[in-house]
């Protein structure tokens, strides 16, 4: 059955860069049809699904994110990593990674989170 865990800085400057890295073990982030999400829940609000992924390399972010995040992959190391520019107390949350399958609007694994607290 495939993990997924997430590792990076708890805490981050604004308008710094956040980077986080999600681990997927027993199972290829280069297989199809799987792609691969981060999904974050800042405090008191619900699940925002921010951007992919896909086996293929190909993916993209939602448009309120597209000029700041960006997904970069290691396929020797099985990991993949989400950087975000520019940061600010608002994108304080839990961070999520989690695999979905092409043409299937849900996810079947996740990581367990890890919070990540914006502030100076």
């Amino acid at each position: 059955q495939v993990q997924l865990q997430e590792s990076g800085p708890g805490l981050v400057k604004p308008s710094q860069t956040l980077s986080l890295t999600c681990t997927v073990s027993f199972g290829s982030i280069t297989t199809s049809p799987w792609y691969w999400s981060w999904i974050r829940q800042p405090p008191g609000k619900g699940l925002e699904w921010m951007g992919h992924i896909r086996y293929d390399g190909g993916g993209g972010f939602i448009p309120s994110l597209k000029s700041r995040a960006s997904i970069s992959r290691d396929t020797s190391k099985n990991q993949f990593t989400l950087h975000l520019t520019s940061v600010t107390p608002e994108d304080t949350a839990v961070y999520y990674c989690a695999r979905g399958r092409i043409a299937v609007d849900s996810h079947d694994a996740w990581g367990q989170g890890t919070q990540v607290t914006v502030s100076s």
